[in-house]
């Protein structure tokens, strides 16, 4: 199993990142959660199989739907916590 944190920042938030993100994740068999940061960007946590990861990733970087200026970081996440489907938590 695949974990990385994916940070989003450009003109992200309030244009429909998270729910995009959500249907996203779903469809692809991702869990984990993607909430809005204090900073304005937007943090998703991803977690599943490599292939399906990945692609969330590269789906990310062509850019969310909606998304301006869009920049995308990933790091891996040595977390252990274990999410039985995908999120929208709420900062």
């Amino acid at each position: 199993m695949k974990r990385v944190v994916i940070t989003l920042s450009g003109k992200v938030q309030g244009v429909g990142c998270r729910h995009a993100t959500l249907t996203k994740a779903r469809a692809l068999g991702v869990t984990g959660y993607v909430t809005n940061c204090s900073d304005g960007s937007v943090e998703i946590l991803a977690q599943g199989s490599d292939n399906a990861v990945d692609n969330l990733i590269a789906w990310c970087a062509v850019g969310v739907p909606c998304t301006e200026g869009l920049n995308v970081v990933v790091g891996e996440d040595e977390a252990d916590d274990i999410y039985l489907d995908f999120s929208i938590v709420q900062s």
